[in-house]
């Protein structure tokens, strides 16, 4: 089983270019896009979060449970739904604007437990800024990383919902000692400030940086540098195309019994090679298309 904890909430998907195109409400959030990749890949996963009781929150669970995520840990509640409102530009790249005040994802808490069976945690996006849900995930990660866990984390920054820049770099320099897998874009790396070396050093196994169209970089604790090209397609829009490499890699990594330190460090140059241009088929997939919609097992080709 495979765990993903983290907001569900409604992407509006704009129909075309421009602030003022038609909106189009699809289900979405990078850890519920994460976990519906997951689902689709054949991976058994579990959905940890809190959603609402309203329509939209009943749509983001019969997506999850049409995927196969299990849903019996998802906690309920009252509040609307988080929104967020995307821009496209003219290269499929999308930009978010968020509602997220007084929404039911924020006031998560932390389980007593995780799923029996739980072989990896994956964590990210929004649900780790926005308190007090964020504290709460923290702290699933703590002790998750703590019971010997594998744990991967994708901070996605979305700066908007981040009220102080420094304070939460700081508290990402605190997660990583609990984290075995950081997954990040290059965008994101720079905003964070630093290096894969530097991260490496306080505590992850792996580090891997996304390029966009350009592709996937693994660097590992033995200093290696893996790095696979990107799946050239005609991009849609990339809304989802991280959370698919996400759920690619846990995928990829559960099928080769490395979802550990030391699976991660005997993968070598053959696996980390397979596993990124794995994860780089996924996303293009999902850049094929509209919306965060994951690609299925059948739509991929195995090497």
């Amino acid at each position: 089983m495979i765990v993903v904890a983290g907001e569900a909430l409604i992407d509006l998907v704009p129909q075309g270019v421009g602030a003022l195109a038609d909106l189009k409400p699809a289900l979405g959030g990078g850890p519920y896009n994460t976990a519906v990749a997951l689902g689709r890949l054949g991976s058994p996963a579990a959905f940890c979060s809190r959603t609402s009781r309203d329509a939209f929150g009943e749509a983001l669970l019969d997506g999850l449970r049409r995927a196969g995520v299990d849903v019996s840990g998802v906690q309920r509640g009252g509040e609307p739904t988080t929104l967020a409102v995307a821009t496209v530009g003219a290269d499929g790249s999308a930009a978010y604007s968020f509602y997220v005040d007084g929404t039911a994802d924020r006031l998560f808490s932390a389980p007593a437990a995780l799923p029996a069976g739980t072989r990896a945690v994956s964590f990210g996006t929004c649900s780790l800024v926005l308190e007090p849900g964020a504290s709460a995930y923290e702290e699933l990660l703590r002790t998750a990383a703590g019971a010997g866990v594998f744990t991967a984390l994708d901070p996605n920054i979305r700066a908007g919902l981040i009220p102080d820049a420094d304070a939460y770099r700081a508290r990402f320099r605190g997660w990583l000692p609990s984290v075995t897998l950081l997954k990040l874009s290059e965008e994101d790396a720079r905003w964070l400030g630093g290096s894969p070396r530097e991260w490496l050093a306080a505590g992850p196994s792996a580090v891997v940086v996304t390029h966009g169209g350009d592709g996937l970089t693994a660097h590992t604790r033995d200093g290696a540098v893996h790095t696979v090209p990107g799946e050239k397609v005609a991009v849609v829009d990339t809304i989802g195309a991280g959370d698919t490499v996400n759920a690619a890699l846990l995928h990829g990594l559960a099928a080769r019994d490395a979802l550990s330190p030391e699976g991660l460090a005997g993968l070598g140059a053959a696996g980390w090679t397979a596993l990124l241009r794995f994860a780089a088929r996924a996303a293009a997939v999902t850049c094929s298309r509209a919306g965060a919609e994951p690609p299925y097992a059948s739509e991929l080709r195995e090497e």
